[in-house]
C-alpha cells in the first residue's frame, strides 16, 4: 500500500478529503500537509488513526512542497486560492515525478496548467485536475451522459449552491471575489464565449433553478468554472454553461454587492492617516456578518446541491437526463472533498491511466466513478432519509415534461 499527502489537509475540503482516505485501506499513510502545522497536530489526534500524521508545508515555497511529497507516492492537493497556488505546487509535483489529483476551480488558472500537458507525459505521470464537486464530478456526469444515456447531446448546463457551512475563510471569499471580477467562459451555439460578470451579457444569463431538498427558484450567476472549456473538448455539444451562488441569497447579495461597488479592489486608499485596502475591509466585514444573516435568516444546518442537466436525442426523440448531488446536512466540505478523495482511490488503483494534465472527463470512467463513490459514501444505506439525505437524485425528462426518477 501506499502512502498519499493531502495538501491544505486541514481546510474545509482537504480535512473531509483526509477523513475519506484514512477510512479506506488503499492507503498505508495519510499525511496532512499544511502550513497550519498546528491545526493539523491537532487534527491528528481528534482523527485517532495511526495511519495519519502531519507534516509543515509551504503551498508557496517549492522546496517546502518537493520536500513534503518526495516520500509520498500521491498527491491531492486542496489548496486554494488555486490561482495563486497551483502553478507552483503542480510545477514542484512535476519535478518530484509524483501523480497528482486537485479539485482547482478557477479556468483562468486550469488553461494555463493544461498547457503543463507535455511537461507532464514527459515525466510519465498523471495528473488529474479539478476532481471536486464543479469541477469534478459535474464532468463525470456529463461524460456518463453523453455516452450512455443520449444518442445525440445537445446541452449541457452545470447549476450549484450551497451554504451554511460552520467555517468560512478569507480564501473562499477572495475566490468569489475573483469570480465576480474576470472574464467569465460559456460556450454558447458551439463556440466559447466570454462575458462579465455585472455586465449585460453576464446579466442576461442570470436565471433561477429548482434544486431538490435545498430549495425551489435559487437565483444564480454566470460562474467561471472550468467546465464550460474543458467538456467541449471531449464531447460534441452546442451548449455548456456553468451557474451558481451562496446560500442565504441575503448572504451572496451583500458579496456581490460590495464586489460591484469597487471594494474588492486591493488599492490601498487612505482612510483618516490609515491605508486599507478595500478588499481587506469587505473580507472583514462579510465574515462579522455571514453569522447575523444565518442567524436572522433561520438558515439552520449546512446544506448543497450541484445539478447537472444534459439535454438530447434517444431513439429519435428529445430526452433530457438530470443528476442532482443534493445533501440536507453535508455542503461544500463533503460536496467536493469526497469526489477529490474518490479520484486519488482511483489515481492508486490503477484505474487512471492516462498520462499529462487532464480534467475529469478525459481520464475518469464514469462507471468506475459511480461504483466507487457509491461504496464510499453508503448512498444504498441513505434512501429514504430525507432529514439528512446526502446522494445523487437522477430524473429522466420526457418531450412532455414528464419527469421521472430513476435507479442507476
Amino acid at each position: 500500500m501506499s502512502k498519499v499527502i493531502v495538501l491544505g489537509g486541514c481546510g474545509a475540503v482537504g480535512s473531509v478529503a483526509v477523513k475519506t482516505l484514512a477510512s479506506q485501506e488503499l492507503f498505508s499513510q495519510v499525511v496532512i500537509g499544511d502550513f497550519n502545522i498546528e491545526k493539523a497536530d491537532r487534527m491528528v489526534t481528534d482523527l485517532g488513526s495511526e495511519k495519519v500524521s502531519a507534516l509543515f508545508v509551504d503551498a508557496n515555497d517549492p522546496s517546502s512542497i518537493k520536500e513534503a511529497v518526495g516520500k509520498c507516492d500521491l498527491v491531492l492537493n486542496c489548496v486554494g486560492p488555486f490561482y495563486k497556488t497551483v502553478k507552483t505546487v503542480l510545477r514542484a509535483v512535476i519535478e518530484s515525478e509524483k501523480n497528482y489529483v486537485d479539485i482547482c476551480d478557477d479556468v483562468d488558472v486550469t488553461l494555463e496548467i493544461l498547457d503543463m500537458d507535455e511537461e507532464e507525459k514527459e515525466a510519465g505521470i498523471s495528473a488529474l485536475i479539478g476532481m471536486g464537486s464543479s469541477p469534478g464530478a459535474t464532468n463525470v456526469l456529463a461524460r456518463f451522459a453523453y455516452d450512455s444515456l443520449l444518442d445525440e447531446t445537445d446541452s449541457i448546463d452545470i447549476f450549484h449552491t450551497h451554504g451554511g457551512e460552520p467555517v468560512e475563510g478569507a480564501g473562499v471569499l477572495e475566490h468569489r471575489f475573483h469570480c465576480m471580477s474576470i472574464d467569465i467562459p460559456m460556450f454558447l451555439e458551439g463556440e466559447l464565449r466570454y462575458v462579465r460578470f455585472f455586465d449585460d451579457e453576464g446579466i442576461a444569463l442570470r436565471q433561477t433553478f429548482d434544486f431538490p431538498v435545498v430549495g425551489a427558484k435559487v437565483p444564480l450567476y454566470p460562474y467561471p468554472h472550468p467546465e464550460q472549456v474543458t467538456i467541449p473538448r471531449y464531447m460534441k455539444v452546442k451548449r455548456v454553461t456553468n451557474k451558481g451562488s451562496v446560500l442565504p441569497n441575503e448572504y451572496y447579495d451583500l458579496i456581490r454587492n460590495l464586489c460591484e461597488m469597487g471594494l474588492a479592489s486591493r488599492e490601498p486608499i487612505d482612510v483618516k492617516g490609515t491605508s486599507i485596502a478595500p478588499h481587506d475591509f469587505s473580507i472583514a466585514y462579510i465574515l462579522k456578518e455571514r453569522e447575523r444573516i444565518l442567524r436572522e435568516t433561520n438558515f439552520g444546518t449546512q446544506k448543497g446541491c450541484c445539478s447537472v442537466v444534459a439535454k438530447g436525442i434517444k431513439d429519435g426523440n428529445y430526452q433530457e437526463f438530470r443528476f442532482h448531488m443534493a445533501s440536507a446536512s453535508e455542503a461544500l466540505g463533503e460536496g467536493t472533498g469526497i469526489p477529490a478523495a474518490i479520484g486519488a482511490m482511483l489515481m492508486e488503483e490503477g484505474k487512471i491511466t492516462k498520462k499529462g494534465v487532464l480534467p475529469p472527463e478525459g481520464c475518469v470512467n464514469p462507471g468506475d466513478f459511480i461504483e466507487t463513490i457509491t461504496k464510499v459514501m453508503k448512498l444504498d444505506e441513505k434512501k429514504g432519509d430525507k432529514e439528512s439525505f446526502s446522494g445523487v437524485i437522477v430524473e429522466s425528462v420526457d418531450a412532455n415534461g414528464t419527469v421521472t426518477t430513476l435507479d442507476i
